[in-house]
Formats: structure tokens, C-alpha cells, sequence
């Protein structure tokens, strides 16, 4: 492979392919929409296996020499073993001395949520404009489609030619956890191995802007736990010198951040440098923050978004209005979710975070805090080729130039990719764009994109098969 420039003499071959098949693309994309694969306890579960069975057949009429449906068991948080979630795996072999490129996305949805705020049926794809709506059109049944289109325009343009090994890896519970993704790539690491792993399951910068996804915060979840006596009592008897564990605990969640909204928990990494520029009424208007509401944080949004910790509260065990009464609470819990800036480590966050806890403790209340959930963050090597020709594939199918991107969200399973494939290229692309509304109501596919996702897939697997 040409290591400083790429030329892509198919492309226009490519991009005929595709376009030829691509309402065909779409009906397939539609018809998986259309299986609510919802890898959650509370739903039908029968449905993620028919949603790998699909799969699995159209990865075959792709032209994949084949594909299976497979499982793996894994430990819950229990002990007790349990089998995850089916995946698909399917391989077409590469020649003597050419590179095998993996190819990963889910096939599992998020939940609906209330159907009233849907304007459509989540499970019927319906195309409004340059819109695909549907749960899972963009995350990540999209994702599964560029996959198989792209290996199915490579495959047809280059014939005996198509010299390079692809593996495609479409897995069942994502949305779910991945509970089971570690037990699972161990499992099969023979047939997962590859020197290229595209997972195309993150955003673009903008409809019609391209991007890499270059870095990704990482997650340390837990629960805080305030005591402030041996029981609860009436409020009216006792309230005043009293403080009720809730109060206490609302005081202790106000320490972790300063006036100005930025985390307050020393120690946890902060990386202020950012080349791209964020817009505030972007901003604004990507996310729907009422206009009277402050940003929190300073230095660039993209630097707030992608390379400074941030901390949530996610959830508190409190009783609803409806079921308040005059009672003062010994004990209060609240979880937290932080995000991690690339180069911290979960267990170093952890840390940090009980030490800060424990040291503003009010009123001297009995303060603990529980690690629950940990993803490391991931800092691509943009120097390697495999970025280099992402990024040229992108700006050739797009006809614009490519943006590098952080994610403030998580993909912790990446870590877990790069420790079992420690040398193989990981390249984070999608096909959402920030009208995407992915696991809200009303997600949607910008088709446009998708189309241009697809080339620029293909471009690099055509690539890739004159790399000996």
C-alpha cells in the first residue's frame, strides 16, 4: 500500500456498485429496523436471536464465504454463569501476505422509550426526506448494513482481485453492556484476529461533514452511600438539629464540582487542548439546553466535551413526591457516572473519588463509595496508516475534508479490543450525525451520509487488497 497518498483507482466503479443497489441496501436496513432486537431482561429475547439469524443471512448473500451465530458465557455480577447474547461472525479467508480487516457493529436496539413521542413506528423504517426514522436506522443497524454493502461492492468490482481477508463481527448486546464481550473475543480470538479493525459505530462532526473518531473518555461509574443515624424518624419531632440523610447527600454531590460547573475532584486527568471548534449556539441547539442555562466548564466545548473529566448523577434512591411523608432518612444513595479524559485509568478515577468523597463527608455523616462500572478511554495513533487512509477514504467519498473527533461518551469495549489485538489498527467510524437522535425518540439515518459512509468503506478494503 502506498503509504503517502491514495489514488483509489476503483472509486468510481465503487460508487456505480453501490449506487446500483443501494434502494436494495435500504430494504435491508428496513428490515432489520423492523425486528425489535432489545437485548434487555424485560423484553422478548427471542427477537435478538432472529435479529442474528438475519443477519447472519445477509451476510451470506453478501458474499461472506461464511457466517455463524455464536454465543459466549460470562459471570454476572452475581457469580452465577450466564450465556450473552448471539453475535455473528462471518469471514472471507485473504491471500498469501495481504491484511485481514475486521469489521464490528451491533445488531441490538435500545429500548423505545415512550411510544407517544415517537412520530413514526420505531420498528417500521420510514423515510421522510433525506431521513431514515427508526429504532436502530442509525445505531447501529446502519452500522451493519455499510459493512455488508461495502463488502458486497468490493467483492463485485474487484473479483478475483479482492485479495485482502475481512472478518465481520456484528454483536448482540451492546446497548445492553456487552456483558459478555470479553469472554466473548477471547473465545473466538482466532476468528477474530485481523490487522485492521473498522467499528463503525460512532458519529460524523455534521450531516455532510466526515469524521474519525480519535479519542474516547473513559467511565468510572459507582455509588455513594450517606448514613446519618440508625433509623428514620419523624421530621416534625426531630427536624432542625436533624439533617436528613437526602439533604446531606444533595451537600456532598455539590463538592464535586466548582462554581463554575467544572469537576472539583483533584487528581482526575484534564487535557485542555483542542483543534476544532465547537460553536456555543451548536452547542445549544445539538443538545436543547434552555438558553438561560450556563455552560459549565471552561476552555473549548470540544476540550469540555472530550478531554476533561465530567461527573453525573444518574440515579438516587428517593422516595417520589407521591409517596413522600414527613419522615427524616438515615440513608441515602446516588450513583454517579464520570467520564474520564484519555489518559486516566478507572481505577486511578476511583480512587480519587472516594478520597474526595470521604474527605467532604458533611456534618461528619458516614460516607462510602462503591465502584460499580469502569471503561478505560482510547487515544488513536493518527500517525499510523490505518488513519491515514480512513481518513483519505472519507475524503474522497465525502468530497470534503475529514474532521478528528473525540467522543465524550464511552465505547469501553474498545479497550477490550485493543488488549486482546494489541497490534491491530482500531479505526472508530459511524454514519450518526448530531439530528441522529440515537437512543431518544425519533432516531434517524441521514441517507445521504450513509451512501457516502458505504464508498468510503469500500475504498478502504479496495485498498487494503493491494497492501502485500
Amino acid at each position: 500500500m502506498n503509504t503517502t497518498t491514495h489514488t483509489f483507482p476503483h472509486r468510481a466503479a465503487l460508487e456505480t456498485a453501490i449506487t446500483t443497489r443501494f434502494n436494495e441496501t435500504l430494504n435491508e436496513l428496513a428490515s432489520l429496523v423492523a425486528i425489535p432486537s432489545i437485548a434487555w431482561e424485560a423484553y422478548d429475547l427471542s427477537q435478538v436471536h432472529r435479529s442474528a439469524e438475519a443477519v447472519r443471512e445477509l451476510a451470506l448473500a453478501a458474499g461472506f464465504d461464511e457466517a455463524h451465530v455464536l454465543s459466549a458465557t460470562y459471570d454476572d455480577e452475581t457469580g452465577t454463569q450466564r450465556e450473552g447474547m448471539p453475535a455473528v461472525i462471518a469471514s472471507k479467508p485473504a491471500a498469501p501476505g495481504y491484511p485481514t480487516i475486521l469489521l464490528y457493529a451491533h445488531h441490538d436496539v435500545q429500548p423505545t422509550g415512550e411510544r407517544k413521542l415517537w412520530q413514526t413506528d420505531p420498528f417500521a423504517a420510514t423515510r421522510k426526506g433525506e431521513r431514515l426514522y427508526g429504532r436502530g436506522a442509525a445505531d447501529d443497524k446502519a452500522g451493519v448494513l455499510l459493512h455488508l454493502a461495502a463488502f458486497r461492492a468490493v467483492r463485485e468490482v474487484l473479483g478475483e482481485h479482492f485479495k485482502a481477508g475481512v472478518k465481520l463481527f456484528i454483536e448482540g448486546e451492546e446497548e445492553a453492556g456487552s456483558p459478555s464481550f470479553t469472554s466473548f473475543i477471547s473465545t473466538y480470538r482466532e476468528q477474530l484476529a485481523a490487522d485492521y479493525i473498522i467499528v463503525a459505530d460512532s458519529a460524523n462532526w455534521r450531516a455532510g461533514i466526515p469524521a474519525l473518531t480519535t479519542s474516547l473518555r473513559g467511565v468510572a461509574s459507582g455509588d455513594i452511600e450517606v448514613r446519618t443515624g440508625s433509623h428514620a424518624v419523624h421530621s416534625g419531632i426531630f427536624g432542625g438539629p436533624y439533617l436528613d440523610a437526602h439533604t446531606v447527600m444533595a451537600r456532598l454531590i455539590a463538592t464535586l464540582h466548582t462554581d463554575d460547573g467544572s469537576v472539583a475532584v483533584n487528581g482526575l486527568v484534564r487535557l485542555n487542548d483542542s483543534a476544532l471548534e465547537y460553536a456555543e449556539e451548536d452547542f445549544r441547539a445539538d443538545s436543547g439546553i434552555l438558553d438561560s442555562v450556563s455552560l459549565a466548564g471552561h476552555g473549548p466545548i470540544t476540550s469540555r466535551l472530550w478531554h476533561q473529566p465530567a461527573i453525573s448523577v444518574i440515579g438516587m434512591d428517593i422516595p417520589s413526591i407521591a409517596e413522600s411523608s414527613n419522615t427524616l432518612a438515615a440513608l441515602s444513595r446516588a450513583r454517579i457516572s464520570t467520564r474520564l479524559a484519555p489518559g486516566d485509568t478507572p481505577e486511578h478515577a476511583h480512587q480519587m473519588l472516594a478520597e474526595h468523597l470521604a474527605a467532604h463527608a458533611p456534618f461528619g455523616a458516614e460516607v462510602s463509595y462503591t465502584p460499580v462500572d469502569s471503561g478505560l478511554p482510547f487515544a488513536a495513533d493518527t500517525q499510523q496508516e490505518g488513519a491515514k487512509l480512513a481518513l483519505a477514504a472519507m475524503r474522497s467519498a465525502w468530497e470534503e475534508e475529514p474532521v478528528q473527533t473525540g467522543m465524550g461518551g464511552s465505547i469501553p469495549f474498545i479497550s477490550d479490543l485493543k488488549s486482546v489485538f494489541p497490534e491491530s489498527q482500531i479505526l472508530i467510524t459511524g454514519v450518526e450525525d448530531p439530528d441522529t437522535r440515537a437512543h431518544s425518540a425519533n432516531e434517524s439515518l441521514y441517507i445521504p451520509d450513509f451512501k457516502r459512509g458505504i464508498l468510503a468503506e469500500a475504498l478502504m478494503i479496495s485498498e487494503l487488497c493491494s497492501a502485500k
